[in-house]
């Protein structure tokens, strides 16, 4: 009984400190932008207990959107002094980094010091930790694609030791043994302890590499379907006798490869349209609120300025967004309401996130440019940031070609290689042996493509943070690995004078 209630205790504390540390992650990913908000909040002359008040309009920061709700809460329901409510925040986080801003604010408070200067000293500490964090996670993605390079070189070992017993007859010394290898464990590894793997691997890296676009869902329903009807269309060719057959003068890795790119093609293509339209707008995001500020030193309102700013002709397709705002603005529609328009087309965090601040500026600050100024600044800042780490992690999406590659390669070699050994050492090898090893051969064709297909979403998380962008990585990779697997058997095969047809 005890050590029963000794490994419930354990559980139970496993459970909390996993969801604590899950909490303060989304505190700390969320936390720059607030003290973003708050310091534009302060330089537009907004008290800080209307700044929380205002983020509970913040749909985008659900964390601190739930923070906000309390505090005011506490302040006008039961009744409690603003400063208090924060102190009382700051002892309960989990968060260090919230618990020093949230200090740090009620002393300076407190102190009678200048809000704004406190706000942005700590924004710029926030943003000096943010790039170390960046970086840290640059540097833990690497190590997880490490370790999947080295599981897939594991597999690959597994593979070639079970293509060396299906091409030589090792196999039949075996079966007549107490160490007898079925074909039933190489299906097994190729086609459910692989991806079983590497799926454990895809959703690690979901954990640690957030997405950069919201709301995808509607693509990933779309590919999900299409995903189940190849999927029936594959397993009814191999199950259905009368399929089988029919499918013989194509051939079963063919059939997967067109089958798996199929898959992958129309939601690559799909989602190549949102992430064009929505980093040409993360690129054009901050120029643009650096157009909005410099118009407004001149004297024009903040509609004018905005106005001015869309009238650039070199945004891209971002461009259509903002002569949407242009006119919207001309016809006299609010800019709160323009803003949500835009929305419901723009899916990138980053544009919301400013835009949404923007507004928030605009609103607030009147004719006033030093929040403008502060945003322009950090938001330039943000934007160096995250193309930095797309460029820190484009090398391991060429390691991806690489391995596969070298796995379709290193398997065919080894695999043709042997039974040309086996056929000089001994002339034993029937008709009946040589067909099982191209057998063999093509059910580990099937295994190979497959396991690159999966890669893709691997490759396309740690990428760009979504698994969007994994299908056309997926689609790459598999005609990668089939075409490195027909080049490789048709050089070795010529070179030892083997017919693989059939």
């Amino acid at each position: 009984m005890k050590a029963q209630g000794g490994s419930l205790l354990g559980h139970i504390t496993g459970f909390l400190t996993r969801t604590t540390s899950e909490e303060r992650e989304k505190i700390e990913h969320e936390l720059p932008f607030v003290v973003m908000i708050f310091t534009l909040m302060a330089a537009s002359g907004v008290s800080p207990y209307e700044s929380w008040k205002k983020m509970r309009k913040l749909t985008f920061l659900p964390t601190f959107r739930k923070e906000a709700d309390e505090v005011v809460r506490q302040v006008e329901v039961l009744g409690k002094d603003p400063l208090t409510v924060m102190y009382m925040r700051a002892e309960k986080t989990n968060s260090k980094l919230y618990r020093n801003f949230l200090g740090g604010f009620i002393s300076s408070v407190r102190s009678g010091g200048k809000i704004v200067d406190y706000m942005r000293s700590e924004l710029k500490v926030i943003f000096e930790l943010r790039h170390n964090a960046l970086t840290r996670s640059v540097e833990k993605i690497a190590t997880l694609v490490e370790a999947y390079t080295v599981m897939l070189i594991v597999v690959l070992c597994t593979y070639i030791l079970f293509v060396v017993f299906s091409a030589t007859n090792v196999m039949d010394v075996l079966s007549q043994s107490s160490l007898s290898i079925s074909p039933i464990m190489s299906y097994l590894i190729a086609f459910l302890f692989m991806p079983v793997l590497s799926l454990i691997f895809i959703m690690v890296a979901h954990n640690m590499q957030r997405s950069a676009f919201e709301n995808l869902h509607d693509l990933y329903k779309k590919a999900a379907i299409i995903i189940i009807a190849v999927g029936a269309v594959l397993i009814a060719f191999v199950m259905v006798p009368s399929l089988a057959e029919a499918m013989k003068p194509v051939g079963l890795p063919e059939i997967v490869t067109i089958g798996l790119v199929v898959a992958s093609v129309l939601p690559a293509i799909q989602y190549y349209k949102i992430a064009k339209v929505n980093y040409n707008a993360e690129d054009s995001i901050p120029s643009f609120i650096r157009d909005v500020t410099e118009s407004q030193k001149i004297g024009l309102s903040p509609e004018k300025s905005i106005i001015q700013a869309t009238k650039r002709k070199d945004y891209g397709p971002f461009s259509k967004f903002l002569e949407l705002m242009r006119s919207q603005i001309e016809w006299g529609v609010p800019l709160r309401k323009t803003f949500s328009n835009i929305r419901r087309e723009i899916r990138s965090w980053f544009v919301t996130l400013n835009f949404a601040m923007m507004v928030e500026t605009v609103e607030v600050g009147g004719n006033s440019t030093e929040p403008l100024e502060i945003l322009s600044e950090y938001s330039e800042k943000e934007r160096e940031l995250q193309i930095n780490r797309r460029g820190l992690l484009r090398p391991y999406i060429v390691l991806a070609f690489i391995w596969s590659i070298l796995i379709a390669v290193t398997t065919t070699i080894v695999s043709l290689t042997t039974y040309m050994m086996t056929t000089v050492v001994t002339t034993s090898l029937s008709e009946v042996a040589f067909v099982a090893m191209q057998d063999q051969l093509r059910m580990f064709s099937v295994g190979i493509i497959l396991q690159c297909w999966i890669s893709g979403f691997f490759i396309g998380k740690i990428s760009e943070g979504n698994f969007g962008a994994g299908f056309q990585y997926a689609a790459l990779l598999t005609a990668t690995a089939y075409l490195s697997l027909i080049a490789s058997q048709q050089l070795l095969s010529g070179m030892f004078g083997i017919s693989m047809a059939g």
